[in-house]
């Protein structure tokens, strides 16, 4: 069973149902105004409006902001680096971010660290080629 569909029947919506503010905040453990503010910040999450400015979100809305939370909380990136993630198109529904996007975490200490293991594995290949 998907987690959309329990999380419908849970609160007795299918899971194809459009969610309040409130009913996404409960879903993903945020507050109501992180929500909001994570709409002004990634334009790719636009929650219809309805009289009095009510926002009602699509499952795709839901999906989204659920991969963005992972994103920030789970795999420590930052504002900026999910935003670079949608732009470029490296979140996908139900998918995780690209293993490239990775680098974009790494302090520049990591990187110099990287890249000499890559010279010495590099040299170390060459070597065992007999080159």
């Amino acid at each position: 069973m998907s987690v959309a569909v329990e999380v419908g029947r849970r609160n007795g919506k299918s899971a194809a149902a459009f969610r309040t503010i409130s009913e996404v905040a409960s879903d993903l453990d945020v507050p109501s105004h992180v929500l909001r503010f994570w709409e002004s910040k990634f334009g790719q999450v636009r929650p219809l409006k309805r009289g009095g400015g009510r926002r009602y979100y699509r499952p795709e809305d839901v999906e989204l902001l659920r991969q963005i939370r992972r994103l920030l909380y789970d795999d420590g990136y930052t504002i900026k680096g999910v935003q670079k993630l949608l732009r470029d198109g490296g979140l996908r529904p139900g998918g995780t971010a690209p293993v490239v996007a990775v680098a974009d975490k790494l302090s520049v200490s990591q990187r110099r660290a990287l890249g000499e293991v890559l010279g010495e594995l590099e040299d170390l290949r060459a070597y065992l080629r007999g080159g």
